[in-house]
């Protein structure tokens, strides 16, 4: 988190890919995708960003700030979620 916080995106979303690689519980996954979905959304790749926040919903239905950002994107971008 601490290369996301820094702006360093390509260095923290190998960390995060790695996390995935080693990460089992369904609940912290859920975390990691959200994460890498704020850096694709603040790359300006909205697509991919809905996709992540997708997956982390998947795994954790129960995380507003997923929702809260795809509608975010979906209003300002005219994005459909589906």
């Amino acid at each position: 988190m601490s290369a996301q916080s820094e702006g360093n995106y390509a260095e923290a979303l190998q960390n995060y890919y790695e996390a995935m690689r080693l990460e089992i519980d369904p609940y912290d996954r859920s975390y990691i995708l959200y994460n890498i979905g704020l850096i694709h959304t603040s790359n300006g790749e909205h697509t991919k960003a809905l996709q992540y926040y997708f997956r982390a919903l998947e795994r954790n239905p129960f995380l507003p700030q997923a929702f809260n950002n795809m509608a975010v994107i979906c209003h300002y971008v005219r994005l459909s979620p589906l």
